[in-house]
C-alpha cells in the first residue's frame, strides 16, 4: 500500500529502515558521502538523515546529543534546544548501544547558502556505540516556516 512505511537498506545493506511514503533517496540526485543517507519528501521538505559518525569519546554521554546538534547547526544557524532525553537500555532493540538520546531543537538555516532563513524543527536521535567507535544519528529536519524565496 501507498500510505504504509517503505523498507530500504541502508549503507550498503549493513542496515535496514523502514522510510515514509514517498521518501527519496537523495544520494540518486546528487553525491552524499559514505558515512550518510539521505532521504527527502519531495512536497514537505522534511529529510532524514542517517548518519555513522567518529565516537565523541572526550564528550559525556549527557552532552552527545547537544554537540552533535550544534556541530551540524555550525556557524551558519541560530539554535534553540526545546528537549532533550535519554532512552532506557531495555526499551532499546539496538545491540551494543551504551547510551541513546532524543534531542529536540529548533532552527533558523538557509538553504543552499541562500540569504532566506527558515525555521526548522529538528528531531535527533543518537545511538552511542563505543566498542565500533561510532556514532549513529538520525537526524529528521521539519520545516515549520519556509521564507520566500527559499527554493523547495
Amino acid at each position: 500500500m501507498a500510505d504504509e512505511p517503505q523498507e530500504s537498506p541502508l549503507f550498503g545493506g549493513a542496515f535496514s529502515g523502514h522510510l515514509p511514503p514517498g521518501s527519496l533517496d537523495i544520494s540518486e540526485m546528487r553525491q552524499v558521502p559514505d558515512n550518510q543517507e539521505v532521504f527527502v519528501h519531495p512536497s514537505t521538505d522534511q529529510s532524514i538523515i542517517m548518519e555513522l559518525l567518529e565516537y565523541q569519546a572526550g564528550v559525556p554521554d549527557e552532552n552527545a546529543a547537544r554537540y552533535h546538534f550544534e556541530d551540524i547547526a555550525g556557524n551558519s544557524a541560530s539554535i534553540e534546544i526545546l528537549s532533550q532525553d535519554h532512552f532506557a537500555p531495555d526499551l532499546l532493540a539496538f545491540e551494543g548501544c551504551s547510551s541513546a538520546w532524543q534531542l529536540t531543537g529548533r532552527q533558523q538555516v538557509a538553504k543552499f547558502n541562500e540569504e532566506a532563513k527558515n525555521d526548522v524543527t529538528v528531531h535527533l536521535v543518537l545511538l552511542r556505540l563505543p566498542q565500533y567507535r561510532t556514532d549513529l544519528l538520525v537526524t529528521f529536519n521539519d520545516p515549520t516556516w519556509i521564507k520566500q524565496p527559499s527554493e523547495h
